[in-house]
């Protein structure tokens, strides 16, 4: 008896040891096990050396005996440990989180958020270009953020992660005001023709990325909030379409700050005709949403509004960041009346 008591005093150890570097999530239930079956041996330990008991009733054989001792051992903190479960649960919570903060890795050094606008180039307008188009790049990077994350809340709504993406939006609304103030200086400087352009693109672009930021979070996290607060679900085919119309966007969105930093005329096209075929999407998405609601689905009649608020905002965005190409087009000759020139014209 005292060899499987042994044995599983032991045994409950180890988990807590190999796990002790884990999350504490992770390490709730091994030591969860530790206080059940730990203490459990050295109670039944403490209770077999001072009663004695003889082990003739676990068995006629030593292997019987060992065996039988073992079960009925787990049998006992089984029924011992279901109405405690709740007391242990809490204890095991409060040692685990008690120790996280002293076990957690050193968190890396904060850096000071950096700006690339540099006033005291401003009477150098290339390198003030070149810096100006740093800044609008790291908008487009806090922008693609936001536009991960508003599909992810979409499908796990979560408070703490709408503030971030509300914090991330301020940050956007204070580049924008930035550069817009260093471009607007550097408008007062002896510029070329070119730089003049550059200047305007640069402006235009910053402007249609606040604009995104703007969509995602005064429409989109809105619909967010909504699904949340009164717990809707969409269809699974609902789901797929919004998906799949998200990561369209997404794509073209990489495209429009590569058209920002290369000014690639082949690269701007594309994103003009991923407009038009974006639309046509939208057109049979739309087709396919009214279908599920004639036929009465209830989750489809519970969600209409958000499923096509979302795609009207998604095609908003769209919209904006293909029109970032419009610039680059036009001064390669390939707009006609605002509009894209054949392949034959061009």
């Amino acid at each position: 008896m005292v060899m499987v008591l042994g044995v599983n005093l032991g045994s409950s150890i180890i988990a807590p040891i190999l796990t002790r570097h884990a999350p504490p999530e992770t390490r709730v239930v091994p030591l969860g096990n530790l206080l059940m079956r730990g203490a459990g041996s050295l109670i039944m330990l403490v209770l077999y050396q001072t009663f004695k008991p003889s082990g003739g009733f676990l068995g006629s054989d030593p292997v019987s005996q060992v065996v039988n001792a073992h079960i009925l051992f787990n049998v006992l903190v089984m029924i011992a440990g279901i109405p405690l479960s709740g007391l242990v649960l809490r204890a095991t919570e409060a040692l685990v989180y008690l120790n996280a903060d002293k076990d957690a890795p050193a968190k890396p050094m904060a850096v000071e958020e950096y700006s690339a606008l540099d006033n005291a180039v401003l009477d150098r307008p290339s390198q003030a270009l070149a810096n100006a188009t740093r800044e609008v790049v790291g908008v487009c990077d806090t922008i693609e953020v936001m536009l991960r994350r508003i599909i992810e809340l979409y499908e796990k709504p979560d408070q703490a992660r709408i503030n971030e993406l509300e914090a991330l939006d301020d940050r956007v609304d204070k580049k924008h005001v930035a550069i817009k103030l260093y471009l607007t200086r550097l408008a007062t400087q002896n510029l070329t023709d070119f730089e003049s352009l550059r200047m305007q693109e640069l402006l235009g672009a910053c402007v249609k990325l606040e604009q995104v930021g703007d969509i995602i979070v005064r429409n989109m996290l809105a619909q967010v909030q909504k699904k949340m607060n009164h717990k809707l679900e969409f269809t699974e085919e609902g789901w797929k379409e919004l998906s799949h119309f998200h990561a369209m966007v997404l794509a073209n969105a990489h495209m429009a700050f590569n058209v920002i930093v290369s000014r690639d005329g082949r690269t701007a096209r594309q994103l003009v005709q991923e407009k038009d075929r974006l639309r046509e999407m939208e057109k049979q998405t739309s087709i396919r949403h009214f279908s599920r609601l004639r036929e009465g689905s209830t989750r489809s009649i519970e969600t209409s509004s958000i499923h096509l608020d979302t795609i009207r905002d998604l095609k908003q965005i769209n919209s904006l960041l293909a029109s970032m190409a419009y610039p680059v087009l036009e001064e390669q000759g390939l707009l006609s009346d605002t509009r894209l020139k054949t392949a034959k014209q061009s």
